[in-house]
């Protein structure tokens, strides 16, 4: 039997008295949380149904409240382990496939589910907007996890959905995102990285490149407006790593910047990530993006995971790793603690804890959101992604800087590593030091916003903007 419960509150966001009267319909378990809350939440991703699988049973006994796939739930562009492109026949066989899984049939029956999807199930290795059967795709996506027929999440572009559950103050929201269908071609660069085989992608820029797509962002600061104390967004692919050559959000920085962005100015708190794809487990964490720590659970390796040891890849956000072994996530909330926190975790294939980090939730708050920008102003990761002579407008919070010379120049950076990749460095010369400037030094800056205006520069290979002309420089206080 399919799950109804899947993708039960998109952008006209169901209530939970409609996902009971369509579990009593459809006859999936009807346990209601309108009164209570979810404390047990598992996730994971990539899992072939050309193989055995038994995490679906060690899921099965962990008992959660609910289940997230994240992606590449079949590989139906894999044919007698040879990869090529799915036909909407492939993809379907495939979703029968999995469905005669008695440990899968099983655990949906038990445990309501939100899936999205990834490339494998798209039905192209690493594809995108460009993907020719991806409508077709999508309603084989619906028909396998139970959208009902008159869903407007069958009419809309894309399989994103949202939902909240639980009573005010224990509220979690599920924002599933999609990475596939909007997303921009990718190119690849023609030289390895140091320790990679693979030719890695290379970062995307421009007006036109994106992840989710005009239709989806505007969805989704809308959906980080609802009131929620834990909020998990589940992405496909990687946002937080940022060292591999492969699939991530990092391929296209001003994407992901936006992001951040969107959940600063929505002041949108109690943010996790959870994500898929890379046939690892891993949990990074970044404390400087959205204004508190930003993590992202990487559970990759439901049955596809290497079972021999290998070495952890780079990855700078690291806070613990799981290089080896099938797995699952899980996410524990103790709601009854005085400050209730957050376990997240990686769990091996037998159901024991791999790593986790446990965070209170109070730890996960908003703080007031950044002056905003004008149309055009863009933030200093943005400018990273831009090319030397480009023309721009940057705003940013001064965090560090210097004067040097004599007063010859001043620096202002973006970020307290000077050196560090997130830092973007804004260069006011002598020459600008006029009018409200004449007698400005670092202090003057410090703590403060500013705007400037200019063209790209490179200085020792990092980008940079010089300032010439006092005009070209507001302060904002």
């Amino acid at each position: 039997m399919l799950s109804r419960f899947i993708n039960g509150a998109s952008a006209n966001r169901w209530t939970v008295s409609a996902i009971v009267l369509v579990g009593l319909l459809f006859g999936t378990p009807t346990r209601t949380f309108a009164d209570e809350p979810i404390t047990k939440i598992a996730f994971g991703s990539c899992a072939t149904q050309q193989r055995p699988c038994p995490i679906w049973s060690t899921i099965s006994n962990y008992q959660p409240d609910w289940l997230l796939l994240l992606g590449d739930n079949i590989y139906a562009d894999v044919v007698e382990g040879r990869m090529k492109p799915a036909t909407p026949d492939r993809i379907k066989e495939s979703y029968d496939e999995l469905a005669s899984v008695p440990a899968f049939m099983r655990l949906r029956q038990e445990v309501p589910i939100s899936a999205t999807w990834d490339d494998h199930d798209y039905g192209n290795n690493d594809a995108g907007v460009e993907w020719e059967h991806k409508d077709a795709a999508a309603v084989l996506f619906h028909d396998f996890f139970g959208t009902p027929t008159d869903s407007p999440l069958r009419q809309q572009r894309g399989i994103y959905s949202s939902k909240v559950i639980g009573p005010p103050g224990k509220r979690v929201q599920i924002i599933m995102l999609d990475t596939r269908y909007f997303r921009s071609e990718l190119e690849k660069g023609t030289e390895p990285l140091p320790g990679f085989r693979a030719k890695p992608y290379i970062a995307a820029a421009g007006k036109d490149v994106t992840i989710l797509g005009e239709q989806q962002w505007k969805w989704l600061a809308e959906q980080l407006k609802v009131p929620a104390e834990l909020r998990i967004i589940g992405s496909s692919i990687q946002i937080l790593s940022d060292d591999h050559p492969f699939e991530k959000w990092g391929n296209m920085p001003a994407e992901r910047e936006r992001l951040f962005e969107l959940i600063r100015a929505q002041e949108a708190s109690g943010v996790v990530i959870i994500s898929g794809d890379r046939h690892l487990g891993e949990i990074s964490v970044d404390n400087d993006v959205v204004g508190y720590p930003l993590y992202d659970v990487t559970a990759s390796g439901l049955n596809q995971a290497d079972l021999g040891w290998r070495m952890p890849e780079p990855n700078v956000r690291r806070h613990s790793s799981l290089p080896y072994g099938n797995h699952f996530g899980s996410i524990e909330i103790d709601w009854d603690a005085e400050d209730p926190f957050v376990s997240l975790q990686l769990r091996h294939e037998d159901g024991e804890i791999a790593v986790q980090s446990r965070v209170p939730l109070s730890q996960l708050k908003a703080g007031p959101a950044p002056k905003s920008r004008p149309g055009g102003v863009i933030s200093p990761l943005q400018a990273l992604a831009m090319n030397e002579g480009d023309e721009l407008t940057v705003q940013f919070n001064v965090v560090t800087g210097r004067v040097i010379g004599n007063g010859e120049r001043i620096l202002l950076n973006s970020d307290k590593d000077i050196r560090g990749p997130k830092n973007f460095t804004v260069v006011v010369n002598r020459s600008a030091l006029t009018g409200e400037y004449a007698n400005a030094n670092f202090d003057n800056f410090k703590d403060k916003t500013i705007r400037a205006s200019g063209k790209i520069s490179l200085y020792n290979g990092a980008r940079q903007l010089q300032i010439d002309d006092a005009a070209k420089l507001l302060l904002i206080q």
